[in-house]
């Protein structure tokens, strides 16, 4: 397995273990509760459940093979209630496991939604291919958020035939990845290789220049 986030990686074993900074999937996560008036009386949903409603999705963590397979249904829920109407996918996250974000970016791609994303905080690694992978002229940030590009992390023990393996995976998929984001970018594969041979980190205003996003908000109001 080969991760694309934040922190270099320590291999134990062959099996690769992701780091984020601050953020792990099997921490708790308090889920608030909304209560709506209606005209049958109370409702209750979770949070994330409720700004389903207004087709939000929220990305708020590493991204697993978990958390993966819940966005990707919710994209297909929306496509399937209105395949007309825009899709609007927030992003917090330092990256997670490359094979968990390339699903995510082929169905963000394959849904006939427009998908709007939205930068907050930080969108690192797996979490800035996501982001550029919004339909263009819908891909945003927040004025105080970081995008941060780089190239996947990976490693291996074992064989060395095995190793060999892990090694000609790792650069199959950097080079996917490269591919990806100098489509979205409209940059040249050669620049994109350059610029994420080590982690870049991008301001709001330096990801409308390089082409990651095409505008930074400050209000709902400003789309």
């Amino acid at each position: 397995m080969v991760f694309y986030t934040t922190k270099k990686l320590q291999i134990p074993s062959n099996l690769i273990q992701p780091d984020t900074v601050g953020f792990q999937s099997n921490s708790y996560i308090p889920n608030p509760i909304v209560v709506e008036q209606t005209p049958r009386g109370e409702r209750q949903y979770d949070i994330y459940s409720r700004l389903l409603l207004d087709r939000i999705i929220f990305i708020g963590t590493e991204i697993n093979d978990t958390v993966a397979n819940l966005v990707i249904a919710q994209l297909f829920f929306l496509e399937s209630s209105d395949p007309d109407k825009d899709i609007h996918i927030y992003i917090n996250s330092p990256g997670g496991g490359v094979s968990a974000g390339l699903g995510i970016y082929d169905v963000i791609q394959f849904v006939k939604c427009n998908v709007c994303t939205y930068c907050i905080g930080l969108s690192a690694s797996m979490g800035a291919l996501l982001l550029t992978a919004g339909t263009h002229g819908k891909r945003f940030s927040l004025p105080n958020s970081r995008i941060m590009i780089h190239q996947p992390i990976g490693g291996a023990k074992g064989q060395a035939s095995d190793i060999e393996i892990q090694a000609k995976e790792i650069v199959y998929l950097k080079e996917k990845i490269n591919g990806i984001l100098s489509k979205h970018t409209g940059k040249p594969i050669e620049q994109i290789r350059r610029d994420t041979d080590r982690d870049n980190y991008l301001s709001s205003e330096e990801a409308v220049q390089y082409g990651l996003i095409d505008k930074v908000l400050a209000k709902h109001g400003m789309i």
